[in-house]
């Protein structure tokens, strides 16, 4: 199960979302380390390997499974002991099927729990026998150690499930269950109605505040050097560097780069300099080489916040293509800066953000929201 164990790598340019658990890779002595698997398909077992090779790599013992009494292991730079009567609850098909749940995951396609629920909603709907038992097929195609899970409930566990599927006079996969009788099916036949209430009800409500994730796809603003406006810039008049001159306070500047820089500095006369230069990219050069202004750091994001407010209120045009990009994510690209860009997910994408919050302003100017 993923949970909160969100990471990614970049593949050409492409963020791959992925997450890790923990695992024994054997390589002479054994190691305690993570293992990594992504939205491809690829896992990351000291080197990125497809499913079937990972399967190869379970059966040779190079991800372990059996840990022998007496083996030496470690974690780096952590700690080394031997085991001593050592018990894993894995095997290797275990783990592949809950990495194979967890590709589905992170692609948002049903796993082996979602494809359980959904056949056990097939023969609620139509008792048969037959839908009876694709549904338990379902359900025992579960990995043993998320079956307790499938239902979301830790006080009834996998409980009813087991009994539904199981039927009247039928057992379940737990030796330690006695034969189902028709007074427990009942229970379990009730608890589903009661759960298909509940669910209802859920994925009724709509919550106060609107989606949490945009609906529209994002938009991503690539590195360039627009040195001249152009009659129909689309997305390149979103720019920092798109010739759009702003007026801020009693100075023009050529663009928001422009601007940004020349404040930058600590020097007027540098700042001039820079104000006047031919190109964006020129300016920051020149900026680059001279001191910052005391506090810039902490006040720059701020800045930047003022000069986007300028661009967009003082060039209705391109407000409009901003406006135009309606609640996506906006993914600005920098090669100079990882704090202002998101350069393939290494970077905190500021700019991005703020382009966001500046649309988000243009809206409501648009919405009528007394006192605002």
């Amino acid at each position: 199960m993923i949970g909160n164990r969100i990471t990614y790598r970049t593949a050409d340019g492409v963020r791959i979302p992925g997450t890790w658990r923990h695992a024994f890779i054997r390589n002479g002595s054994y190691f305690l380390t993570d293992l990594f698997i992504y939205a491809d398909g690829l896992i990351d077992c000291w080197g990125l390997v497809t499913i079937e090779e990972f399967e190869e790599k379970l059966r040779s013992g190079w991800v372990a499974t059996t840990l022998p009494d007496g083996a030496e292991a470690s974690a780096h730079d952590l700690a080394y002991w031997r085991f001593s009567e050592p018990r894993s609850w894995l095997t290797p098909e275990l783990l592949v099927a809950e990495v194979r749940d967890t590709i589905d995951q992170l692609n948002g396609r049903p796993d082996s729990t979602g494809r359980c629920l959904a056949a056990v909603d097939t023969f609620l709907a139509d008792r048969t026998e037959e839908n009876r038992a694709a549904a338990r097929l379902a359900f025992l195609a579960i990995p043993a150690s998320q079956r307790r899970y499938a239902l979301g409930d830790m006080d009834s566990k996998d409980g009813p499930l087991r009994v539904l599927v199981a039927g009247p006079g039928g057992r379940t996969y737990l030796p330690i269950d006695p034969t189902v009788t028709q007074e427990a099916y009942d229970r379990a036949l009730a608890y589903f109605e009661e759960r298909a209430h509940w669910r209802a009800e859920r994925q009724a409500h709509v919550s106060a505040d609107g989606p949490a994730a945009p609906h529209a796809p994002a938009v991503h603003l690539y590195h360039s050097h627009p040195n001249k406006p152009v009659p129909d810039p689309g997305l390149l008049g979103l720019r920092n560097d798109y010739p759009a001159p702003i007026t801020v306070g009693k100075v023009s500047y050529p663009s928001v780069a422009h601007a940004y820089w020349a404040l930058s500095v600590a020097q007027p006369e540098v700042g001039v300099t820079v104000a006047t230069a031919d190109t964006a990219a020129a300016g920051r050069k020149i900026a680059a080489g001279a001191p910052r202004r005391e506090g810039w750091e902490q006040a720059r994001t701020a800045v930047m916040t003022s000069l986007l407010r300028a661009k967009y209120d003082q060039h209705p045009e391109l407000a409009e293509i901003l406006l135009a990009t309606d609640d996506a994510t906006v993914i600005y690209d920098d090669v100079d800066s990882a704090f202002w860009g998101d350069n393939a997910g290494r970077g905190r994408n500021w700019t991005g953000r703020l382009l966001e919050l500046v649309r988000s302003e243009l809206h409501m100017r648009r919405t009528t929201i007394p006192g605002l």
